[in-house]
């Protein structure tokens, strides 16, 4: 069976938990800072798990992560 291609952009984004999971940062934090109140930028600090719908393709797209 042939070797499958890592998707680098994918690769870039992404890191493998202990237990298997994707993790992935938070979107809405590039500009426009000054209009979002603290809490909501604090809140987006902090990186999140891929959701349970994603995962089986994102796995897809990053085999050897």
């Amino acid at each position: 069976m042939p070797k499958i291609k890592t998707k680098r952009a994918a690769a870039k984004r992404l890191k493998r938990t202990a237990s298997g999971l994707l993790k992935r940062r938070k979107g809405w934090k590039r500009h426009k800072l000054e209009s979002k109140r603290p809490k909501r930028k604090r809140h987006l600090r902090v990186a999140a798990l891929v959701s349970e719908a994603d995962q089986p393709r994102l796995d897809r797209i990053v085999p050897y992560l």
